[in-house]
C-alpha cells in the first residue's frame, strides 16, 4: 500500500471513531466472505462493520485521541463501528458468535472508554434503548394517571363538601323563616293585647268620673 493510500486509510479509520458512539472490536479469523456479509446485515444501518489493518488502526485511534486498543489489535482484525444503539450492535455481535464461535469479541470502546470483551457482552445484556424508553413511557403514564386521580380527588371531595354545606344553609334558612312567622305571631298578639289594654283605661276612665257627675245632683 502506498504511503497516500495508508495515510488516507488511517483518515477514514479515524473519522469512524470519532463519528460514532462507539467500536468493537473483533477477530474473524475463519469466517467466509458468506458469513461476514451475514454478519454486517444482522448489525444493521447503524453500524459498519470493516475488516481494519492493525498497524493502521493503532494510528488512527491515537490521532482520535482514543487509547486502550493497541494491546487489542492483533491478528485478524474487524471492528464495528456503531452510529446508533450500542446495546443493539453488542447483541447483535454476541448472537453472532453463540452462532459462529470463529467470531471472537476483543472489546472496544465507548464514549472514549476502552471496554474488554467481559464489558461488550455484558453491554450486550442490557436493555435496549427501545425496551427502556418504552418502560419510560410506560412509567410516565402511570405517574400521569395517579396524578391525574390525586388532583381529581380533592375536587371531588370539596364538591361533596360544597353540596352539603349548601344543602345545610338551605335547610337552616327555612327553619329560619318559619320561626319569623311564628315572631309574626306573636307581634300580632302584642298588638291585640295593647288594643285591649287601650280599651280596659278608657273604661277605667268613664268609671272614675262617674263620681263627679252625681255630686252636683244632690
Amino acid at each position: 500500500m502506498a504511503k497516500a493510500e495508508r495515510q488516507a486509510a488511517v483518515e477514514e479509520i479515524t473519522e469512524q471513531f470519532r463519528g460514532s458512539s462507539a467500536a468493537l472490536l473483533t477477530e474473524y479469523r475463519g469466517l467466509t466472505v458468506k458469513q461476514l456479509k451475514q454478519l454486517r446485515r444482522s448489525l444493521g444501518a447503524d453500524t459498519q462493520y470493516a475488516v481494519v489493518k492493525n498497524t493502521l488502526t493503532k494510528r488512527a485511534a491515537a490521532e482520535a485521541g482514543i487509547a486502550g486498543l493497541d494491546a487489542l489489535l492483533a491478528g485478524p482484525s474487524a471492528i464495528a463501528f456503531v452510529k446508533g444503539d450500542a446495546v443493539e450492535a453488542a447483541k447483535g455481535l454476541r448472537d453472532f458468535a453463540k452462532a459462529n464461535p470463529l467470531l471472537v469479541i476483543k472489546g472496544g470502546v465507548m464514549d472514549g472508554k476502552a471496554l474488554s470483551a467481559t464489558d461488550v457482552t455484558k453491554l450486550a445484556d442490557l436493555e435496549s434503548r427501545e425496551v427502556l424508553l418504552a418502560k419510560a413511557a410506560g412509567a410516565m403514564k402511570a405517574s400521569l394517571a395517579n396524578a391525574a386521580a390525586l388532583f381529581q380527588a380533592p375536587l371531588t371531595q370539596f364538591a361533596r363538601t360544597a353540596d352539603a354545606l349548601r344543602a345545610k344553609v338551605e335547610q337552616g334558612g327555612a327553619a329560619v323563616s318559619d320561626n319569623a312567622v311564628s315572631d309574626n305571631a306573636v307581634s300580632d298578639d302584642a298588638v291585640s293585647d295593647a288594643v285591649v289594654s287601650d280599651t280596659a283605661v278608657s273604661d277605667t276612665a268613664v268609671s272614675d268620673a262617674a263620681p263627679s257627675d252625681a255630686a252636683p245632683a244632690e
